[in-house]
């Protein structure tokens, strides 16, 4: 059983803590916060032991293996970093740092000391997206794809009205790319593999990160746009078309409804399960740290996705 300590006290760690709760091999023992109520708060609502202010603390606690990153942006790479030199597995929220050299870094400590890094990007773990990368051969050679994340940010109003927020806040690492970019950016990267070239623009808003966005990427014969917004509203699915057929994706981040179309007419697959779910990436990193396996496949996927971005961002 890996005894996991959380990080963070968003909304996301709520979601990770109900996940962890419908998966075999992990419970949470521990809440870190830096503020010690807070902290009790979230341990009370997790059913974890204990309850940590000081994180260092919480770090040489012998009863946690491990930590689950969730807090901003910013932060992530010194948080694991010294996870990592106190002997702790990580699993850490998407993006999981904010460079690719840092990441690279981590990565290099990690396989040092025999420890799983892997970052919680439920894309790559999720039923449906599984199904949408099987279904791929069928639409014949690849020419288009647009993959979007657009939705309007419940926060924006309060930027709008001068408040700091964090997740639009650009010294904590927010901003519309590294959050809801970075999904289509490496759905991207985990069907077509790397790109040969990246372009893009973006609309800043009045905090200076980006509020939208779209990028173009060229690969041999194939063109893929990836579009990002928390400052609007779009109803448009993502969609994938070959010369054979196309598909239309409802949710690029956790596919539930493919609709599959060819020459003869269109077919539409179901995929059950929760949209949004977190126990893909969970079962994943249970299954590393149990059997000692090697995350170097998983860890690529984000190191060229990190390479995308630093490139984007330059």
């Amino acid at each position: 059983m890996i005894r996991i300590g959380t990080i963070g006290s968003g909304p996301i760690t709520t979601q990770f803590s109900e996940a962890v709760e419908r998966t075999e091999g992990m419970r949470i023992d521990a809440a870190f916060s830096r503020d010690p109520g807070r902290a009790r708060a979230l341990a009370a609502r997790f059913g974890a032991e204990a309850a940590f202010s000081d994180l260092d603390a919480m770090l040489a606690s012998s009863a946690v293996d491990a930590v689950y990153i969730a807090s901003p942006n910013s932060v992530h790479g010194a948080q694991a970093a010294a996870a990592l030199r106190a002997g702790k597995h990580v699993l850490v929220e998407k993006p999981a740092v904010l460079t690719e050299a840092e990441w690279v870094g981590l990565v290099d400590h990690a396989d040092a000391a025999g420890l799983v890094l892997l970052e919680a990007m439920r894309t790559a773990y999720d039923p449906g997206f599984a199904v949408l990368r099987s279904i791929l051969p069928d639409l014949g050679v690849l020419r288009r794809a647009s993959l979007r994340f657009d939705g309007l940010s419940s926060r924006y109003a309060r930027v709008l009205a001068g408040e700091t927020v964090n997740i639009f806040d650009p010294t904590m690492g927010g901003g519309a790319l590294l959050d809801l970019g970075v999904y289509g950016l490496h759905a991207m990267v985990a069907l077509f593999g790397a790109p040969d070239r990246v372009a893009g623009e973006s609309v800043a808003i009045v905090s200076g990160v980006e509020g939208a966005g779209a990028i173009i990427a060229a690969y041999p014969g194939l063109v893929v746009d990836v579009s990002y917004s928390k400052i609007t509203r779009s109803s448009l699915p993502s969609e994938i078309q070959g010369e054979s057929a196309s598909v239309e994706i409802d949710h690029i981040a956790s596919p539930r409804r493919l609709v599959i179309t060819d020459a003869e007419g269109s077919r539409t697959v179901t995929i059950d399960g929760e949209q949004h779910a977190l126990d893909g990436e969970i079962a994943r990193f249970v299954e590393l740290v149990a059997s000692g396996a090697t995350a170097a496949a998983d860890q690529a996927r984000t190191t060229e996705t990190l390479r995308i971005l630093d490139g984007l961002r330059a």
